[in-house]
Order: structure tokens, then sequence, then C-alpha cells
């Protein structure tokens, strides 16, 4: 087990040829602790920085990843299996050898000044957390927002990391002109189920203040109670909702825990390690969501489930929501799309007005 990290294993990406496990030398070598990681940025060198998306159960159709990989190291995190494109594991590679786009912002602004471009919110923290802590010497996320700012362009974000405040005077600019909201995703409010489900994390407490200060300074403020765990942290979805209702936050929503591709093998070794008595019962009722399998990938059911188990979470949801005067989901909001202005292409005349 290495310390500070979520993933218990690396095994390589589900693309490969070869595979490779430890073996004992005969010296108990499997019983000294493993030596820390350390983790790595390298630059990603990509040509295009929109992602777009046709899913009719999510609710944009583009967005914007400044990492690949992220540090908080979510054992549960759906975005793991992508590491498996750029041959590397879902394991503790992806939270452990990160990639970072310079560009970003140039490239930004050349897909906004492209001719035909529709003004639709960008989505941030999709996939990987734009607040890891990377970014806190990198700075890529807070350059996109300057770019989406100077054109007025909205933009939601979701995010883990009080990293986030820094970047207030931005938000509370753009949230002021209809054009930025901001989810804070609180998995639980128990620090020490915290501390090893989502290690390098901000911590609830600092999540909740996080959604304080957000709220304080303007800025439309959700709270994403996700992954909901069975048998595991679903137990505190109401109490998240209404701590976080007490610190602001004017909207909530839920997910239901997904395990596609290596993220089944990956919790499942994280259960039998961290809560062993109690791991398969959190995979059978998992499964009892999933019609029998640990995921599922049909649009509308993947984020929710079915079965007796899901249909009371969702009835949990509803009914808190209506006690707390929560408003559903973080797109309650309606950003303006109205007041973009395209950045202008290489000698352009500047309008004067």
């Amino acid at each position: 087990m290495h310390k500070g990290r979520g993933a218990l294993s690396n095994e390589v990406g589900r693309f490969e040829s070869q595979s490779h496990e430890a073996v004992d030398d005969g010296w108990d070598s499997l019983e000294i602790a493993p030596a820390p990681i350390e983790t790595t940025l390298t630059e990603d060198f990509s040509r295009t920085i929109i992602a777009r998306n046709k899913s009719p159960d999510v609710p944009f159709d583009r967005s914007i990843n400044p990492y690949r990989g992220c540090e908080h190291g979510c054992v549960y995190c759906f975005a793991r299996p992508s590491h498996a494109y750029l041959g590397l594991s879902a394991g503790l590679d992806f939270e452990t050898r990160l990639f970072f786009k310079p560009r970003a912002a140039e490239l930004l602004i050349e897909a906004l000044g492209k001719p035909g471009y529709r003004c639709e919110p960008i989505a941030m923290g999709t996939n990987t957390d734009p607040y890891q802590p990377a970014e806190r010497q990198l700075g890529i996320t807070r350059q996109i927002l300057e770019v989406l700012n100077a054109w007025n362009h909205p933009v939601t974000i979701v995010t883990k990391g009080a990293l986030v405040t820094r970047d207030i005077d931005l938000l509370a600019d753009m949230a002021s002109r209809r054009l930025a909201t901001v989810a804070i995703s609180i998995t639980t409010l128990d620090r020490s189920l915290a501390r090893t489900l989502e290690p390098r994390a901000a911590t609830p407490e600092r999540r909740l203040a996080t959604v304080r200060a957000l709220a304080d300074a303007g800025i439309p403020t959700a709270v994403m109670a996700a992954p909901m765990i069975p048998a595991l942290n679903d137990s505190e979805l109401e109490a998240i909702l209404e701590a976080a209702r007490d610190h602001g936050a004017q909207a909530a929503g839920y997910v239901l825990l997904r395990l596609p591709y290596e993220i089944k093998d990956l919790f499942g070794d994280w259960l039998e390690t961290h809560v062993p008595m109690r791991a398969q019962h959190v995979l059978s009722l998992v499964r009892e969501t999933r019609e029998g399998a640990l995921n599922s990938s049909c649009w509308g059911e993947r984020m929710r489930g079915n079965g007796v188990y899901a249909d009371l979470l969702a009835q949990r949801y509803g009914l808190a929501l209506k006690r707390l005067g929560l408003e559903r989901g973080r797109d309650v909001w309606k950003l303006d799309t109205t007041s973009f202005r395209a950045p202008p292409k290489p000698g352009d005349q500047l309008s004067l007005f």
C-alpha cells in the first residue's frame, strides 16, 4: 500500500499485450513497505482543447480538461480507464503520471474564434479535476477562465479542490453576468473514510468551507453527493445535502457508483483492504442496481441505476431536496450565451464599440 495514494495496484492498461506482477524473491521482499511514488508532470501538446459529446443524459455538449490523470487519487473515479489510451495503468499511474496542456488558453482562443462557433456553456471537471494539486503551480485552469471571462463565455465547474477559491475574483465577476456556476463534490462527511477513498482531495470540512466562500461571493453553488456507494456512504446522503445547504449551497445532485472497466477490480481491492467485512455486501448491492453487473452504460441509467435500491435512493434524494429547499441538479441556473463575443483573429480590425 502506498501512503497517500488511492489505488492499491498498477495493473497494465486493458489494451496492452503484456502484464506483470510482483513475485517474492525469497527474502520477504513483498513484506517491505514500498517506496513512495513521486508525481510526474508531462506536457500534453494536444492540438484541440474542447471535447465534444452527444450523450443524451449529460447536460452539456462540450467540456475542457486541462489535465489527464488526477492526483486526488479517488479510487472510484470513472475517468481512470482513460489512462489506458496512453498505454498506462488506471491504477497508480492515473494518480501519479499526470499530463498537462500548456497551450490550453491559446487553443481555446483559437476555438472560440472559429467561424460558426456557437456559444453554449463549457463544462470543466467532467473527467479529471481542474483544481487538483498541480493547478497550484501550473495555473492552467485560471488561464482558461481568464479567456472565458474576457469573451463573455459561460462555464460550469465541478471540483473537489478547495483551490477553486483562489479564482473567486474571476468567478464572481463572471457570475455577476450569469456566466459561471460551481458544484463542489462531497462524497462523505467522515474524514477517515475520505482519507482512504480520495486521499489527496480536500477534506470534507474544507469542501464545505469552499461552498460557503463561493456562495458568499455571489457565485451560484451546488453540491454533488457523488458517488453514492451502497452500504458505505449512502446513509450520509441527507446529511451531506443538509450540511451543504447550511453552508450556502442552493442546488444539489447525486450520482450512484459506477464501476466500468478496470475500476471494478481497483475498487474491489480497496474494499477488501479497507472494509473487508462489508466488501461483498457493497458489491452485491451495486449489482442489484446494474441488473446483475457492476456497471451499465445505458443512457439515463448509468448515473442512477435501476431496481429497488436505486429507486429508494432517488426517493430519498427528492424528499431531502424538498425538505431542505434545494433545487434539483447544478444546472438550474440559466447561463447567458447571448453576450459572447468571438476573439478577433490575427489581422482583424478591433471594434471601437
